[in-house]
C-alpha cells in the first residue's frame, strides 16, 4: 500500500477519510481545469478511451475467462474507464463525513486507494492530452508516454492499481462483510451514498467470486509493469507479447 495505514477502528477511518478528501481535491481541481477547455477535454477523453481499449486488449483473457471476467470488468470500468466522473467526484466530496460514519475502515481504504489512483491518473492523462490532442495514432501515444510524466509517476500509478486490488482482497476476507454491505443499501441511499455503495458491492462481489483474487491482482500488475518497462526501453511494439 502507498499509505502507512492504521486500519483499525475510528483512527483508521479518520486516516482513510483524510486521504479521500485530499486526493478528491486534486481530482476535482484537475477535472474542472480540463472541463473549462473544450479542446483539452476532448483530448483527455480520447486519451482515456485509447488507454481503456489498450487495457481491454492486454487483459482480454481475464475479461473472457468466467472466473476473472467480473473482476476484470470492474477494474476497467470502475477504476479506469473513459467516462467523465466529474459529477461522481463532486457528490463523493459532499458525503465523506457520512462515509466515515457508516463504512468500516477497510472499505474506506478501498475507496481511498481508488481515489488516489484516479488523482494520479488524471494528472498523467492531462499531460498526455496536452501533447496528443484528440486525434492520434498508437505511435503518437507511445512517443507522448515517453516524453510526458516521469517513470517514477508511472511506477506509482501501477502501485496504486496493486493497492486497490489488495484492499479488495482484504475486504472479502472480513467475516460477514457481504451481509454488512447489503444491510447498508437503505441507509446509504438515504445518505446519498448509493453510488459508492454500489462501487463497493461490485468490487466485493467480483473479488469474492474468484478462487484466487491475489493471483488476479498479481497478473494485472505484472503485465502493466512489463508494458511500462518496454515503453521506457524504447521497444517498437511495447503493447505486444503479453
Amino acid at each position: 500500500m502507498r499509505y502507512q495505514r492504521d486500519q483499525s477502528g475510528n483512527a483508521g477511518k479518520r486516516e482513510a477519510a483524510s486521504v479521500i478528501r485530499r486526493e478528491l481535491g486534486e481530482v476535482i481541481a484537475a477535472r474542472k481545469s480540463a472541463g473549462s477547455d473544450p479542446v483539452l477535454h476532448a483530448a483527455r477523453v480520447a486519451v482515456r478511451s485509447f488507454q481503456a481499449q489498450r487495457m481491454a486488449d492486454t487483459h482480454a483473457d481475464l475479461l473472457h475467462a468466467p472466473g476473472t471476467k467480473a473482476a476484470a470488468q470492474f477494474f476497467l470500468a470502475d477504476l479506469y474507464g473513459s467516462d467523465d466522473l466529474t459529477q461522481r467526484d463532486a457528490s463523493l466530496e459532499r458525503v465523506v463525513p457520512a462515509m466515515e460514519r457508516m463504512l468500516p475502515a477497510t472499505a474506506l481504504w478501498a475507496v481511498a486507494e481508488a481515489v488516489s489512483l484516479d488523482a494520479l491518473s488524471e494528472k498523467l492523462d492531462a499531460a498526455m492530452a496536452m501533447r496528443l490532442g484528440a486525434n492520434f495514432t498508437e505511435a503518437d501515444y507511445i512517443a507522448a508516454y515517453r516524453q510526458s510524466g516521469t517513470r517514477k509517476d508511472r511506477e506509482r500509478q501501477i502501485r496504486h492499481v496493486e493497492s486497490v486490488g489488495r484492499a479488495l482482497c482484504e475486504l472479502v476476507r472480513i467475516p460477514l462483510i457481504g451481509s454488512t454491505l447489503a444491510m447498508m443499501r437503505g441507509p446509504a441511499k438515504v445518505a446519498n451514498l448509493a453510488e459508492l455503495q454500489s462501487f463497493l458491492e461490485r468490487g466485493f462481489k467480483a473479488f469474492k467470486e474468484m478462487k484466487d483474487p491475489a493471483a488476479f491482482v498479481a497478473t494485472v500488475v505484472h503485465r502493466e509493469q512489463g508494458i511500462m518497462k518496454r515503453l521506457y526501453a524504447g521497444e517498437p511494439q511495447p503493447f505486444a507479447g503479453i
